[in-house]
């Protein structure tokens, strides 16, 4: 099955010679929720302009939906839609003139049944004769949205779409995206709120300085490098680990009062646990409330990223 967006060997190098991509491949399936993440000036953003036809790459191939963006542009570019990061939409048209607008500009024939549900969706069916200028700073954004999806697109790229928005967008815009799976659309998001990658995403991608370091399936990406811990707040605080206790991964926490086990086994199983418990009554440690912690995917990517850095 031919995927939705095939990226190979994507380069873009500026004329000043700074290296925004160097040598990125990555192919998304039809129907998935894909997640970008990384730093800021990681090259998430050239990615997307580069794919949407906005830069243009110094190497590389990019097929969607398998026209290539180059020699097949017009055909490439009518099944993308784009939700940016900045406003930028005309401040002196109406909403549902410029959202009408923007449907033709892709050469689609006229659809006002679309239109409309789609303003209804956005919450904009009430606001379509309004200038644009008049609007709130969320109600541009979900404009933004609207243009985006105003031509019917197969792919979607969202780029921090909900970046200084109220909660009450963000509800929509992810429902709005969920029922877009649901109809196969395939999408692609950047984002700074990485819980909305973790609750939204089917794959995770993470960029380092114009480098795809990973790419993998949320789920097993969590189980290999996600970490549990089990936290025991002890009966009498200890200074110093005892030799003894070398063999497990264990710190002292809270001046002393906590003694923290940090484990990691891809089956989720408490490794290690039950001995580990059995050594402390022997040593006469007391502790009176254990608790275990999962690590997020924000606690993997910043260990990703902090690890480049370094």
């Amino acid at each position: 099955m031919t995927a939705a967006l095939s990226i190979s060997h994507l380069t873009k190098t500026y004329a000043s010679g700074r290296q925004a991509l160097h040598d990125v491949s990555l192919e998304v399936q039809r129907g998935e929720i894909f997640a970008l993440l990384g730093p800021n000036g990681a090259g998430k953003t050239t990615l997307i302009n580069i794919v949407c036809g906005i830069v243009r790459a110094t190497a590389g191939q990019v097929l969607a939906d398998g026209f290539d963006i180059g020699r097949d542009y017009r055909e490439a570019r009518r099944r993308i839609g784009l939700v940016p990061q900045e406003l930028t939409t005309d401040m002196f048209e109406s909403v549902g003139a410029t959202v009408r607008y923007s449907r033709e500009l892709f050469g689609c024939a006229p659809n006002e049944p679309y239109l409309e549900q789609l303003l209804r969706d956005l919450a904009l069916l009430d606001r379509r004769r309004d200038l644009i200028m008049t609007l709130s700073g969320g109600m541009k954004r979900r404009v933004m949205i609207a243009k985006a999806l105003s031509h019917e697109p197969r792919i979607l790229f969202l780029d921090e779409p909900t970046a200084g928005v109220d909660v009450e967008l963000r509800r929509d815009m992810w429902n709005l995206v969920r029922a877009l799976r649901e109809r196969g659309a395939t999408i692609i998001l950047t984002t700074h709120y990485i819980e909305e990658a973790e609750g939204m995403a089917d794959r995770i991608g993470i960029i380092r300085k114009g480098e795809l370091i990973l790419v993998e399936d949320k789920l097993t990406l969590m189980r290999k490098l996600g970490t549990r811990q089990l936290t025991l707040k002890l009966l009498e605080p200890m200074h110093a680990l005892p030799p003894t206790l070398r063999g497990w991964d264990l710190t002292l926490g809270a001046d002393g009062h906590e003694l923290q086990y940090h484990f990691n086994d891809a089956s989720g199983a408490p490794v290690g646990i039950p001995a580990l418990l059995r050594r402390l009554s022997e040593l006469g440690i007391g502790f009176a409330d254990l608790s275990t912690r999962q690590s997020s995917l924000e606690d993997i990517f910043v260990g990703l990223v902090t690890e480049g850095a370094a």
